[in-house]
């Protein structure tokens, strides 16, 4: 476990807040469609990743993967993020983040597992309060770009309303129903326009249309050579 300090906003005021962090918890397979989450299930069958052992799923990696840092370090060329809303439990309140599951995916070809441990998981600083936003969550928009090639590409997007429910998709991993104080939960993403690919940057937004207001964050990503 270890200090993180975020900024909660109310209003446009932001507050200082430093929560333990106790574990980091990766959900996968959360969309709400399961004929569509199927057809993806059997298309990544066929190029040899294995069926998820349950939808959603809850993959673990190290709490001190999550960081606010603007640059990270991969082994290889086989990686990438995924831009992800992160839900933080503490003392009985549920805040809202955001965040990229950057995902090595060489690795996920053999284990989903390992290739969460594998990565840096870049987040903003900035929170909001769960309870400022459920009543319109389905219309908070995710949304990230990749820059490939040195250009800036629109990467993912998409609508909370294609994903579980909170509710629902706490109640299904957590005993109680309830996310356990100093849980940092990365709760699944949207398909990449174009496909997954690596990228030297990769920037990322949480946008609440209903109260103007977006949450973001940007990270290099620095390449390390493979020597065998």
């Amino acid at each position: 476990m270890f200090d993180l300090t975020f900024n909660v906003d109310d209003k446009g005021v932001a507050t200082p807040l430093t929560l333990e962090i106790k574990q980091a918890v990766i959900a996968g397979w959360t969309g709400r469609d399961p004929v569509a989450r199927d057809k993806h299930i059997a298309e990544l069958e066929a190029l040899g990743i294995a069926r998820p052992a349950t939808t959603p799923i809850y993959y673990r990696c190290s709490a001190r993967r999550l960081t606010f840092a603007d640059t990270i370090e991969v082994c290889g060329e086989d990686s990438s993020g995924e831009v992800e809303f992160v839900l933080i439990g503490w003392q009985g309140r549920i805040f809202v983040g955001c965040g990229s599951d950057h995902t090595d995916r060489k690795v996920e070809s053999y284990s989903v597992t390992v290739s969460k441990q594998m990565c840096d998981k870049p987040m903003a600083a900035e929170l909001w309060e769960l309870e400022d936003v459920i009543d319109h969550w389905d219309q908070l928009i995710l949304r990230s770009w990749a820059v490939i090639g040195g250009q800036r590409v629109l990467y993912q997007e998409g609508t909370l309303d294609h994903m579980l429910p909170v509710k629902d998709l706490i109640a299904r991993g957590f005993d109680k129903g309830a996310l356990p104080d100093g849980c940092a939960m990365f709760g699944g993403t949207f398909a990449a326009k174009g496909g997954i690919r690596p990228a030297s940057r990769f920037e990322f937004e949480l946008e609440d249309p209903v109260l103007k207001r977006k949450i973001s964050h940007g990270y290099d990503v620095v390449t390390l050579p493979v020597r065998g």
